[in-house]
Protein backbone atom coordinates (compact mmCIF):
# COMPACT_ATOMS: atom_id res chain seq x y z
CA UNK A 1 0.00 0.00 0.00
CA UNK A 2 0.83 3.63 -0.65
CA UNK A 3 0.63 6.39 1.99
CA UNK A 4 1.94 9.58 0.89
CA UNK A 5 4.19 7.96 -1.55
CA UNK A 6 5.92 5.75 1.00
CA UNK A 7 5.30 1.91 0.30
CA UNK A 8 4.00 0.00 3.77
CA UNK A 9 2.70 -2.89 5.04
CA UNK A 10 -0.14 -3.49 7.77
CA UNK A 11 2.70 -4.89 9.74
CA UNK A 12 6.17 -6.08 10.03
CA UNK A 13 8.86 -7.12 12.41
CA UNK A 14 12.53 -5.02 12.39
CA UNK A 15 14.43 -7.26 15.29
CA UNK A 16 12.38 -8.13 18.11
CA UNK A 17 9.81 -5.40 17.37
CA UNK A 18 6.78 -5.90 15.82
CA UNK A 19 5.73 -2.41 13.79
CA UNK A 20 1.58 -1.81 13.07
CA UNK A 21 -0.21 0.98 11.40
CA UNK A 22 -2.77 2.26 14.15
CA UNK A 23 -5.88 1.64 12.82
CA UNK A 24 -7.66 3.18 15.09
CA UNK A 25 -6.29 6.50 14.14
CA UNK A 26 -7.56 6.31 10.76
CA UNK A 27 -8.23 8.14 8.85
CA UNK A 28 -7.47 11.07 10.61
CA UNK A 29 -4.03 10.22 11.86
CA UNK A 30 -1.61 7.99 10.45
CA UNK A 31 0.95 6.41 13.08
CA UNK A 32 3.25 3.55 13.74
CA UNK A 33 2.71 1.91 16.61
CA UNK A 34 5.65 -0.17 17.98
CA UNK A 35 5.32 -3.49 20.65
CA UNK A 36 8.41 -4.37 21.83
CA UNK A 37 7.22 -8.05 23.41
CA UNK A 38 4.54 -10.64 22.75
CA UNK A 39 1.81 -8.95 25.82
CA UNK A 40 2.20 -5.46 23.78
CA UNK A 41 1.63 -7.40 20.57
CA UNK A 42 -1.15 -9.32 22.38
CA UNK A 43 -2.69 -6.05 23.18
CA UNK A 44 -2.65 -3.83 19.86
CA UNK A 45 -4.84 -7.17 18.67
CA UNK A 46 -6.86 -7.11 20.94
CA UNK A 47 -7.69 -3.23 21.11
CA UNK A 48 -7.65 -3.75 17.36
CA UNK A 49 -4.47 -1.57 17.02
CA UNK A 50 -4.41 -4.29 14.64
CA UNK A 51 -7.66 -5.58 12.91
CA UNK A 52 -8.75 -7.90 9.84
CA UNK A 53 -8.22 -11.84 9.01
CA UNK A 54 -4.81 -11.98 7.76
CA UNK A 55 -3.42 -8.94 9.14
CA UNK A 56 -4.24 -10.56 12.37
CA UNK A 57 -2.86 -13.87 11.58
CA UNK A 58 0.51 -12.04 10.37
CA UNK A 59 0.59 -10.20 13.82
CA UNK A 60 -0.03 -13.27 15.80
CA UNK A 61 3.06 -15.00 14.17
CA UNK A 62 5.26 -12.21 14.87
CA UNK A 63 3.83 -12.19 18.30
CA UNK A 64 4.69 -16.11 18.39
CA UNK A 65 8.34 -15.31 17.05
CA UNK A 66 8.72 -12.67 19.75
CA UNK A 67 8.21 -14.91 22.87
CA UNK A 68 10.37 -17.31 21.35
CA UNK A 69 13.16 -14.21 20.75
CA UNK A 70 12.39 -13.68 24.66
CA UNK A 71 11.71 -16.62 26.42
CA UNK A 72 15.59 -18.51 26.64
CA UNK A 73 15.17 -22.01 28.34
CA UNK A 74 11.54 -21.05 29.91
CA UNK A 75 9.04 -23.50 28.53
CA UNK A 76 6.49 -22.06 30.52
CA UNK A 77 7.03 -18.74 29.01
CA UNK A 78 6.54 -19.98 25.59
CA UNK A 79 2.98 -21.98 26.61
CA UNK A 80 1.85 -19.17 28.25
CA UNK A 81 2.77 -16.57 25.66
CA UNK A 82 0.82 -19.04 22.96
CA UNK A 83 -2.46 -18.89 25.14
CA UNK A 84 -2.68 -15.55 25.78
CA UNK A 85 -1.96 -14.68 21.62
CA UNK A 86 -5.06 -17.24 20.89
CA UNK A 87 -7.29 -15.54 23.56
CA UNK A 88 -6.85 -12.31 21.42
CA UNK A 89 -9.41 -12.96 18.96
CA UNK A 90 -11.45 -15.97 19.23
CA UNK A 91 -12.88 -15.87 15.96
CA UNK A 92 -10.22 -15.36 13.51
CA UNK A 93 -9.07 -18.25 12.15
CA UNK A 94 -5.49 -16.96 10.41
CA UNK A 95 -4.33 -15.77 14.20
CA UNK A 96 -4.58 -19.69 14.78
CA UNK A 97 -3.17 -21.02 11.81
CA UNK A 98 -0.15 -18.30 12.15
CA UNK A 99 0.17 -19.49 15.96
CA UNK A 100 0.12 -23.31 14.77
CA UNK A 101 2.97 -22.52 12.37
CA UNK A 102 5.18 -20.41 14.19
CA UNK A 103 4.91 -22.30 17.01
CA UNK A 104 6.17 -25.62 15.47
CA UNK A 105 9.19 -23.85 13.70
CA UNK A 106 10.23 -22.76 17.11
CA UNK A 107 10.54 -25.79 18.97
CA UNK A 108 13.43 -26.91 16.17
CA UNK A 109 14.79 -23.29 16.49
CA UNK A 110 14.76 -19.52 17.37
CA UNK A 111 15.76 -18.68 14.29
CA UNK A 112 13.48 -20.69 12.80
CA UNK A 113 10.22 -19.66 14.71
CA UNK A 114 11.18 -15.40 13.19
CA UNK A 115 11.82 -16.98 10.04
CA UNK A 116 8.15 -18.80 9.79
CA UNK A 117 6.80 -15.48 10.86
CA UNK A 118 7.81 -13.40 8.18
CA UNK A 119 7.30 -16.11 5.72
CA UNK A 120 3.48 -16.44 6.62
CA UNK A 121 3.53 -12.45 6.28
CA UNK A 122 5.28 -12.83 2.67
CA UNK A 123 2.17 -15.74 1.79
CA UNK A 124 -0.65 -13.29 2.78
CA UNK A 125 0.65 -11.07 0.62
CA UNK A 126 1.11 -13.38 -2.18
CA UNK A 127 -2.76 -15.12 -1.61
CA UNK A 128 -4.46 -11.97 -1.91
CA UNK A 129 -2.64 -10.76 -4.78
CA UNK A 130 -4.06 -14.08 -6.41
CA UNK A 131 -7.42 -13.21 -5.17
CA UNK A 132 -7.19 -9.70 -6.75
CA UNK A 133 -6.21 -11.52 -10.07
CA UNK A 134 -8.99 -14.31 -9.75
CA UNK A 135 -11.36 -12.24 -8.77
CA UNK A 136 -11.33 -9.65 -11.13
CA UNK A 137 -12.39 -12.04 -13.65
CA UNK A 138 -15.81 -11.90 -12.16
CA UNK A 139 -15.84 -7.76 -12.30
CA UNK A 140 -17.32 -6.32 -15.70
CA UNK A 141 -16.87 -2.79 -16.74
CA UNK A 142 -19.02 -0.31 -14.92
CA UNK A 143 -19.74 -3.26 -12.14
CA UNK A 144 -20.92 -0.79 -8.82
CA UNK A 145 -20.15 -3.63 -5.90
CA UNK A 146 -21.05 -2.97 -2.42
CA UNK A 147 -19.07 -4.56 0.59
CA UNK A 148 -18.74 -4.68 4.28
CA UNK A 149 -16.50 -3.47 6.87
CA UNK A 150 -12.96 -3.60 5.68
CA UNK A 151 -11.06 -6.53 3.34
CA UNK A 152 -8.84 -4.52 2.03
CA UNK A 153 -5.04 -3.32 2.23
CA UNK A 154 -5.45 -2.69 6.33
CA UNK A 155 -6.93 -6.27 7.04
CA UNK A 156 -4.34 -8.22 5.43
CA UNK A 157 -0.38 -7.61 5.09
CA UNK A 158 -1.15 -6.37 1.71
CA UNK A 159 -3.80 -6.06 -1.77
CA UNK A 160 -6.56 -6.93 0.80
CA UNK A 161 -9.10 -9.78 0.24
CA UNK A 162 -12.43 -8.53 -0.74
CA UNK A 163 -10.87 -5.05 -2.28
CA UNK A 164 -8.10 -6.84 -4.05
CA UNK A 165 -10.36 -7.61 -6.94
CA UNK A 166 -11.49 -3.74 -6.63
CA UNK A 167 -8.03 -2.91 -7.00
CA UNK A 168 -7.07 -5.13 -10.13
CA UNK A 169 -10.03 -4.37 -12.04
CA UNK A 170 -9.89 -0.70 -11.27
CA UNK A 171 -5.85 -0.42 -12.33
CA UNK A 172 -6.83 -2.52 -15.68
CA UNK A 173 -8.95 0.23 -16.66
CA UNK A 174 -12.31 -1.06 -15.94
CA UNK A 175 -15.07 1.38 -14.21
CA UNK A 176 -16.09 0.26 -11.01
CA UNK A 177 -18.07 2.29 -8.21
CA UNK A 178 -18.43 0.82 -5.22
CA UNK A 179 -20.68 0.95 -2.20
CA UNK A 180 -18.99 0.91 1.23
CA UNK A 181 -20.89 0.31 4.38
CA UNK A 182 -20.54 2.45 7.36
CA UNK A 183 -19.98 -1.12 8.94
CA UNK A 184 -21.25 0.22 12.82
CA UNK A 185 -20.45 0.02 15.58
CA UNK A 186 -16.78 0.54 14.89
CA UNK A 187 -17.38 1.94 11.07
CA UNK A 188 -14.40 0.17 9.14
CA UNK A 189 -16.17 1.08 6.35
CA UNK A 190 -16.54 4.21 6.82
CA UNK A 191 -13.07 5.24 8.57
CA UNK A 192 -11.04 2.39 6.76
CA UNK A 193 -12.31 1.25 3.37
CA UNK A 194 -13.11 4.80 2.11
CA UNK A 195 -10.07 5.72 3.03
CA UNK A 196 -8.34 3.33 1.12
CA UNK A 197 -10.30 3.52 -1.99
CA UNK A 198 -9.35 7.26 -1.66
CA UNK A 199 -5.92 6.59 -1.71
CA UNK A 200 -6.36 4.40 -4.54
CA UNK A 201 -8.54 6.89 -6.68
CA UNK A 202 -11.54 4.01 -6.86
CA UNK A 203 -14.86 6.32 -7.48
CA UNK A 204 -16.74 5.07 -4.21
CA UNK A 205 -19.86 6.32 -1.93
CA UNK A 206 -20.03 5.98 1.87
CA UNK A 207 -23.54 4.55 2.83
CA UNK A 208 -25.65 3.87 6.03
CA UNK A 209 -25.76 0.03 7.17
CA UNK A 210 -29.39 0.08 6.64
CA UNK A 211 -29.10 1.68 3.17
CA UNK A 212 -27.95 -1.79 0.96
CA UNK A 213 -31.30 -3.36 0.85
CA UNK A 214 -33.08 -0.01 -0.57
CA UNK A 215 -30.06 0.42 -3.41
CA UNK A 216 -30.52 -3.75 -4.33
CA UNK A 217 -34.08 -2.98 -5.20
CA UNK A 218 -33.70 -0.25 -7.15
CA UNK A 219 -30.94 -2.18 -9.18
CA UNK A 220 -28.10 -0.12 -8.32
CA UNK A 221 -25.77 -2.49 -7.00
CA UNK A 222 -24.44 -5.08 -9.19
CA UNK A 223 -22.34 -7.63 -6.79
CA UNK A 224 -21.59 -7.54 -3.16
CA UNK A 225 -17.77 -8.79 -2.15
CA UNK A 226 -17.07 -9.20 1.64
CA UNK A 227 -13.95 -10.57 3.21
CA UNK A 228 -14.25 -13.02 6.30
CA UNK A 229 -12.79 -13.84 9.45
CA UNK A 230 -13.12 -18.25 9.24
CA UNK A 231 -14.73 -20.05 6.86
CA UNK A 232 -16.10 -23.27 7.92
CA UNK A 233 -15.30 -26.60 5.39
CA UNK A 234 -18.88 -26.44 4.59
CA UNK A 235 -18.82 -23.21 2.99
CA UNK A 236 -20.72 -21.23 6.03
CA UNK A 237 -18.76 -17.92 6.69
CA UNK A 238 -18.40 -15.77 9.55
CA UNK A 239 -17.31 -12.38 9.05
CA UNK A 240 -18.54 -8.97 10.51
CA UNK A 241 -21.97 -8.58 12.27
CA UNK A 242 -23.87 -7.25 9.41
CA UNK A 243 -22.86 -9.65 6.70
CA UNK A 244 -25.71 -11.88 6.86
CA UNK A 245 -28.26 -9.21 6.76
CA UNK A 246 -26.49 -8.03 3.43
CA UNK A 247 -26.18 -11.74 1.87
CA UNK A 248 -30.31 -12.43 2.68
CA UNK A 249 -31.21 -8.90 0.75
CA UNK A 250 -28.48 -10.11 -1.97
CA UNK A 251 -30.21 -13.62 -2.46
CA UNK A 252 -33.60 -11.74 -2.31
CA UNK A 253 -32.78 -9.35 -5.33
CA UNK A 254 -30.96 -11.99 -7.41
CA UNK A 255 -27.42 -9.89 -6.69
CA UNK A 256 -23.98 -12.54 -6.62
CA UNK A 257 -22.87 -12.72 -3.23
CA UNK A 258 -19.00 -13.12 -3.31
CA UNK A 259 -16.51 -13.83 -0.27
CA UNK A 260 -13.46 -13.09 -0.83
CA UNK A 261 -10.64 -15.06 1.88
CA UNK A 262 -7.26 -16.56 1.44
CA UNK A 263 -7.11 -20.74 2.34
CA UNK A 264 -5.79 -19.82 5.52
CA UNK A 265 -8.65 -18.54 6.93
CA UNK A 266 -10.86 -21.70 6.06
CA UNK A 267 -11.00 -24.14 9.49
CA UNK A 268 -11.39 -27.49 8.16
CA UNK A 269 -11.37 -28.96 11.67
CA UNK A 270 -15.18 -26.70 11.57
CA UNK A 271 -17.80 -29.10 10.22
CA UNK A 272 -20.38 -25.73 9.87
CA UNK A 273 -21.17 -21.86 11.23
CA UNK A 274 -22.24 -23.69 14.18
CA UNK A 275 -18.88 -24.51 15.33
CA UNK A 276 -17.30 -20.59 14.86
CA UNK A 277 -16.64 -19.18 18.29
CA UNK A 278 -18.17 -15.55 17.42
CA UNK A 279 -16.41 -13.09 19.52
CA UNK A 280 -18.74 -10.24 21.60
CA UNK A 281 -16.98 -6.96 22.07
CA UNK A 282 -17.52 -4.06 24.90
CA UNK A 283 -20.82 -2.59 24.48
CA UNK A 284 -18.54 1.19 25.06
CA UNK A 285 -18.38 0.39 20.96
CA UNK A 286 -21.73 0.73 20.53
CA UNK A 287 -22.57 3.40 22.71
CA UNK A 288 -19.55 5.58 21.75
CA UNK A 289 -18.19 6.80 18.65
CA UNK A 290 -14.19 8.59 18.19
CA UNK A 291 -13.73 11.48 15.79
CA UNK A 292 -10.78 14.08 16.27
CA UNK A 293 -11.21 17.39 18.25
CA UNK A 294 -10.55 20.73 16.33
CA UNK A 295 -6.72 20.26 17.94
CA UNK A 296 -6.68 16.78 15.98
CA UNK A 297 -6.79 15.24 19.13
CA UNK A 298 -8.95 11.99 18.85
CA UNK A 299 -11.97 11.80 21.67
CA UNK A 300 -14.53 9.36 22.01
CA UNK A 301 -18.34 10.70 22.03
CA UNK A 302 -21.72 9.30 23.57
CA UNK A 303 -24.07 8.80 20.78
CA UNK A 304 -26.25 6.70 22.87
CA UNK A 305 -28.97 7.15 25.81
CA UNK A 306 -27.43 7.91 28.73
CA UNK A 307 -27.06 5.06 31.18
CA UNK A 308 -28.74 2.63 28.97
CA UNK A 309 -26.50 -0.49 27.96
CA UNK A 310 -25.85 -2.32 24.44
CA UNK A 311 -25.31 -6.09 23.24
CA UNK A 312 -22.21 -6.04 20.65
CA UNK A 313 -21.57 -9.20 18.99
CA UNK A 314 -18.98 -8.33 16.47
CA UNK A 315 -19.71 -11.46 13.67
CA UNK A 316 -22.09 -13.59 12.60
CA UNK A 317 -22.34 -16.54 10.08
CA UNK A 318 -24.02 -16.25 6.81
CA UNK A 319 -24.68 -19.46 5.58
CA UNK A 320 -23.12 -21.82 2.77
CA UNK A 321 -26.28 -21.52 0.58
CA UNK A 322 -26.50 -17.94 0.46
CA UNK A 323 -22.89 -17.71 -0.85
CA UNK A 324 -22.22 -17.63 -4.52
CA UNK A 325 -19.02 -18.43 -4.51
CA UNK A 326 -15.67 -18.30 -2.81
CA UNK A 327 -12.71 -16.41 -4.06
CA UNK A 328 -9.54 -17.57 -2.77
CA UNK A 329 -5.57 -18.01 -3.70
CA UNK A 330 -6.18 -21.61 -5.04
CA UNK A 331 -9.01 -20.40 -6.96
CA UNK A 332 -12.88 -19.79 -7.06
CA UNK A 333 -14.78 -22.46 -5.69
CA UNK A 334 -18.50 -23.24 -4.76
CA UNK A 335 -19.16 -23.20 -1.19
CA UNK A 336 -20.01 -27.01 -1.31
CA UNK A 337 -16.41 -27.51 -2.60
CA UNK A 338 -13.84 -26.46 0.00
CA UNK A 339 -13.47 -30.05 0.91
CA UNK A 340 -11.40 -30.44 -1.86
CA UNK A 341 -8.67 -28.23 -0.91
CA UNK A 342 -8.17 -30.11 2.72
Amino acid sequence: MKVDGSNYRTVWMEGDRVHLIEQNLLPFQFKVFEAANYQVTCMAISTMIVRGAGAIGATAGYAMAQAFLHAGDDADYIENARRQIEHTRPTAQNLFYAVERVYRAGLISVRDAVKEAHDLADEDVDACQKIGNLGNDLIADGSRIETHCNAGWLAFVDYGSALSPIYTAHRSGKQVFVYADETRPRGQGARLTAWELKNEDVPHMIIADNAGAHLMSQGRVDMMIVGSDRIAVNGDVANKIGTLEKAIAARYYGIPFYVAAPVSTIDFSCRSGSNIPLEERPMDEVLYQSGPKADGEIENVLVSSPGSQALNPAFDVTPAELVTAIITDRGIFKPGELGALA
